[in-house]
């Protein structure tokens, strides 16, 4: 059964939910208020009923129950007045603490890793997106297993002799193997995404991934752009899976658009690792558009909790435009502060309105202007101990002509400038010259040059 729900009767209803943050030394209470209203969120969409909220100041947390044993016990008040059921932390508890604030309190005790993760299983649809949350799931409960004296395999052959195995230790060896068996699978999706990328570079279609904080509005912005059939709806983490579409850009030129999954403060290193099958969506596409909710009172926190997110996934070198969503809900004055905004590490800062369409052509142009970079034309031989650069080129440029020689790969075709530098800076040949593309400085006789 799902966080949030209990059986009562025939019917199931609410659990109604107690929520606890934790901030350390001489931070503000107030400080976390957005952490806490967002946990709220996260609870109710999980479908538990909020029916109370507290933030204890501590300089350090107790090793046994994270939290101060006098607010456990205030805790233990509220509980026969507020009639809770659950206790959800803002911090990841580790099992021990966990299980001291379950007995103390006689509630069913979840941190927000739990709560993150319970969302994304109630939200996973396709094969990948249950395995990937399932696979995060096993990491978060495989030290989190408790057991008891129960033992097994006593006697009946070799390898059951002696007093046998714990309970417990049978559950961990399950969760290892199915762990093991996860893994492969997705290493199985992780190879079918990369020849799906290779097969959309031999097209020559460039690629341009939805980025931004759940809820932003990346789902329905898909829709506006593209023929669309991607879920929307006002919740978090409404879309798990990457859904792709094929965009026409101003001056005809055709792009893939692809929605990812959103990104939320504190999202759990499991979910990022089980994920990174997803996620490399992102680090593979050609543009970055980050869809930020520029009426969210949090924006500019949710900024920097994308930048962080894609850090970790090595994608903030990729070209960016910053796409301010739901602007049909902010005043004149509001708009026009937002573009006055230097938005660094942006190629532009477009204002749109996903609902309305509003500001989407602006968008697409800008689009245009950064994926129609002027190409170039080339011809080289690119050595077969160069595969990625032959890579780089169907995946950046366009082939014209291709042969198979026994110097290399003889190809003619037109990549963006900064692509030909770098194929005429590596061990590419030119095939006139006849020598290494790098060529001789001094020696313009031998240095190659694109064929213009």
């Amino acid at each position: 059964m799902p966080v949030g729900q209990r059986r009562a009767g025939l019917s199931e209803v609410p659990e109604r939910a107690f929520l606890l943050g934790w901030v350390a030394g001489d931070a503000g209470v107030q400080s976390l208020d957005p952490e806490m209203d967002e946990l709220a969120e996260l609870a109710r969409t999980a479908g538990a009923e909020v029916v109370g909220s507290d933030v204890q100041r501590r300089e350090r947390p107790d090793p046994a129950l994270f939290f101060g044993r006098g607010k456990v016990e205030e805790l233990g008040a509220l509980r026969a007045e507020l009639a809770f059921d659950l206790l959800i932390a803002n911090e990841e508890l580790s099992p021990r603490q966990q299980r001291n604030l379950e007995q103390e309190l006689e509630v069913k005790v979840l941190d927000r890793t739990e709560l993150i993760l319970d969302i994304f299983a109630q939200h996973a649809r396709t094969r990948e997106g249950r395995l990937q949350v399932e696979v995060a799931q096993l990491r978060h409960l495989l030290p989190r297993l408790t057991g008891g004296r129960d033992l097994s395999r006593l006697g009946g052959g070799i390898g059951t002799r002696g007093p046998g195995e714990q309970k417990l230790e049978a559950d961990r060896r399950r969760i290892r193997t199915r762990l093991r068996q996860f893994d492969r699978e997705l290493k199985e999706v992780r190879g079918e995404r990369a020849l799906h990328r290779e097969g959309r570079a031999r097209r020559s279609l460039r690629t341009v991934a939805l980025v931004g904080y759940t809820n932003a509005g990346k789902s329905t912005l898909l829709n506006r752009m593209t023929a669309g059939g991607a879920e929307t709806e006002h919740r978090l983490f409404a879309t798990l899976d990457p859904r792709t579409r094929l965009l026409r850009l101003p001056g005809g030129l055709d792009c893939l658009l692809t929605d990812t999954v959103g990104f939320i403060q504190k999202l759990p290193h499991d979910l990022v690792a089980a994920f990174r099958a997803t996620l490399e969506e992102v680090g593979s596409a050609d543009v970055l558009v980050h869809v930020l909710d520029a009426g969210q009172p949090r924006a500019e926190q949710q900024l920097e909790t994308v930048h962080q997110t894609l850090g970790e996934l090595d994608a903030l070198d990729r070209p960016r435009i910053l796409a301010l969503n739901k602007v049909d809900r902010l005043s004149v004055g509001a708009r026009s502060r937002l573009q006055m905004v230097p938005w660094d590490g942006y190629a532009a800062a477009v204002a749109v309105s996903a609902l309305t369409g509003e500001g989407v052509e602006d968008l697409g142009a800008a689009l245009a202007t950064l994926l129609a970079e002027p190409l170039e034309r080339l011809e080289v031989v690119v050595p077969y101990t160069d595969p990625q650069s032959l890579l780089r080129w169907r995946r950046y440029g366009r082939i014209e002509h291709e042969e198979y020689t026994d110097r290399g790969v003889h190809v003619v075709g037109r990549v963006p400038p900064g692509l030909a530098r770098s194929l005429l800076g590596e061990d590419a040949e030119d095939p006139l010259a006849g020598g290494d593309a790098r060529g001789v400085p001094g020696d313009p006789a031998r240095a190659p040059r694109p064929r213009g």
